[in-house]
């Protein structure tokens, strides 16, 4: 009989078995135009899947396009893309279509997510009320991130919360969907406020950030 480290459990003595990464769900929502695709695009280590496509005359009096009128695409299903969190977690983003005509996607696009990021534009504030009733209705933890174009007016993070109705336990945050660390940040925010609803004590932090 030869001696040596016993076979059971399948390992060698000395070596560990590396825990597969947590496969977590983030919705990033909101209106028409107000950068959803280029959040996931920007934060996504991964070539991002996009189901975009081109404006035409027949969305004439059915997308309100005011205060975005140079844009020439839109979503008509999903984004998707995914970031690594530590090496606990891997987040896997699906942006949700803006416009009314396609709300009928959300259910599918949220089902099973850990929380959400809804995006709002302060010139089209209004656009974002939907995305809030929606994760409101489903108890489903979000955040709101206003994304900073240029050229519009700055407002007080409260005087956002208030035109939002929102409760006092909604972040509310500023960031720029284009910068790489801004979309992190916001993406940190969210996974620790939805675990701490739901009663997780973790801290994620990017690879590499």
């Amino acid at each position: 009989m030869v001696s040596g480290p016993s076979s059971a459990g399948g390992g060698r003595r000395g070596t560990r078995a590396r825990r597969l990464p947590t496969a977590v769900k983030i919705v990033i929502a909101g209106g028409f135009g107000v950068g959803k695709t280029t959040m996931v695009g920007t934060v996504s280590e991964t070539r991002p899947l996009r189901t975009e496509e081109m404006l035409t005359d027949k969305s004439v009096g059915v997308d309100d396009i005011s205060g975005v009128e140079r844009k020439d695409t839109t979503t008509v299903a999903m984004d998707f893309g995914r970031i690594t969190m530590k090496e606990d977690y891997v987040l896997y983003l699906f942006g949700t279509p803006g416009q009314e005509r396609f709300w009928f996607m959300w259910d599918e696009v949220s089902l099973g997510a850990l929380g959400a990021v809804v995006l709002a534009d302060t010139r089209r504030l209004s656009d974002c009320f939907p995305s809030v009733d929606y994760f409101e209705r489903r108890n489903t933890p979000f955040v709101v991130a206003v994304n900073c174009f240029e050229g519009a007016k700055r407002y007080d993070l409260a005087e956002i919360e208030m035109a939002l109705n929102l409760g006092p336990k909604v972040p509310v945050m500023l960031c720029d969907a284009r910068d790489l660390e801004s979309c992190k940040q916001v993406l940190i925010n969210l996974v620790l406020h939805a675990m701490k609803i739901r009663g997780v004590s973790e801290d994620p932090q990017p690879q590499n950030a």
